[in-house]
């Protein structure tokens, strides 16, 4: 796939799959600053951000780019953080925020420039409770790495979220993915990048990899140049998302490798890289709340990449009201299932780290889905029993029950064995 640079100076085109990844992007980070400054005590929260594909900051058509989309949302974070606050009796909340925007272009970086000085001097003047400071890098990203680290580490940030919007699949290395992840003690992803560059790349690096992956889909490695016929398949979903999974694993603890929808086919993936389950249970419910903007071939239960194609088991998940209820349908029977494999107890924050690199579904249709079996039970840590889904919390323990209306305790197989 050919790579067209963006002329920001003459305003950048909009295209479909960039709106909905920063439609994603923006009500993320929004809950994300919510979330992390929720405690009472709190008195002040620190992050950096790093966006490593900056651009120039606004569209031909007025809409933000991402490091607009971070500034604008970092001031109306703070303003309803601090809102609510006041409403409970709560101390107020200062904001210290590193923003390190890097772009190759340097007409892409005084651009930005302008957009951004009003908006800094906006909040200087306005929202006091918000620090925000901002290093500009002219490099290539991977050659601009190591001074975005000293950044970080002369800042002691422990709170970073990386951006990285490339174009293509090469501008950004894995052993550098590796690298941010294992850096900082709560850190975030989201990496883009076309579908087509991951596959030549791997096609010339690990073709045998590459055919094993395609080869259950009916796709040969060789025919990968003439892919495009098929990229509008939902089959073709689904093998691209193992490849991307298998590809992506092991960078991260939670790998979210969900494509932008798109009617035109499935071209560009978001991902989203944590090291936290609270980080990708946030994110699941965030993709719900925007259905259609990213898409899943395969099951909607907790064991979203487990189907034959042979048997054509698979399915398209939207993250809307219908995936949600095939979710629910899986849920019923394979949160039990997973339980079992612990024996007839786990605890909820082991179960939470189990399953959210293997389902799509909301947090609430998983609370749902415990509650209303009949197999199962929330226990609570001083005993007692929770009755309510939203009442679930990480320090419970499910357990189940020891009359099971319908869940085999063995398989047909492990029965036969017994005897």
């Amino acid at each position: 796939m050919a790579e067209k640079p963006y002329e920001w100076v003459d305003g950048a085109m909009l295209e479909d799959h960039s709106r909905r990844k920063h439609k994603i992007l923006r009500e993320y980070f929004f809950q994300y600053l919510t979330v992390r400054c929720q405690l009472p005590q709190m008195e002040k929260f620190r992050l950096a951000i790093v966006d490593g594909f900056a651009g120039g900051g606004r569209y031909s058509c007025g809409a933000s780019g991402s490091p607009l989309i971070f500034i604008e949302e970092l001031r109306r974070a703070v303003e309803a953080v601090n809102m609510h606050r006041t409403a409970e009796g709560l101390g107020l909340i200062e904001v210290e925020c590193l923003l390190v925007l890097n772009d190759f272009s340097r007409d892409a970086l005084e651009t930005i420039k302008a957009h951004i000085a009003p908006l800094q001097a906006e909040i200087v003047q306005n929202v006091p409770r918000l620090h925000l400071r901002i290093e500009y890098l002219n490099q290539p990203f991977e050659d601009a790495y190591p001074a975005m680290k000293q950044f970080l580490e002369q800042g002691r940030f422990r709170n970073v979220l990386f951006n990285l919007d490339q174009c293509g699949h090469s501008k950004v290395s894995r052993s550098t993915l590796v690298d941010i992840m294992h850096s900082y003690p709560s850190v975030e992803v989201f990496y883009t990048f076309a579908i087509q560059s991951l596959l030549t790349y791997l096609q010339t690096h690990d073709p045998i990899r590459l055919a094993a992956q395609l080869q259950p889909f009916g796709i040969q490695s060789k025919d990968i140049e003439a892919l495009d016929f098929g990229i509008k398949k939902q089959q073709w979903l689904g093998a691209a998302e193992r490849l991307v999974f298998d590809t992506f694993r092991t960078c991260a603890t939670f790998v979210s490798p969900f494509s932008i929808n798109n009617p035109d086919g499935w071209r560009y993936w978001l991902i989203h890289f944590a090291n936290a389950h609270r980080a990708r249970q946030v994110y699941n419910n965030v993709l719900h709340d925007n259905s259609s903007e990213q898409a899943h071939f395969g099951r909607s239960g907790l064991n979203m990449l487990a189907y034959d194609p042979s048997h054509e088991d698979g399915a398209l998940y939207l993250f809307d009201v219908s995936g949600r209820q095939s979710a629910r349908t899986q849920l019923l029977s394979d949160i039990p299932r997973l339980v079992s494999e612990s024996g007839d107890v786990i605890g909820v924050a082991d179960f939470y780290a189990g399953i959210y690199n293997s389902t799509p579904a909301h947090s609430e249709d998983i609370h749902q889905a415990i509650m209303e079996n009949p197999d199962l039970q929330v226990i609570t840590p001083a005993g007692g029993e929770r009755r309510s889904a939203n009442a679930i919390a990480v320090g419970d323990m499910l357990k189940l029950k020891q009359q099971k209306s319908f869940f085999p305790f063995f398989t047909s197989q492990e029965r036969e064995k017994q005897k």
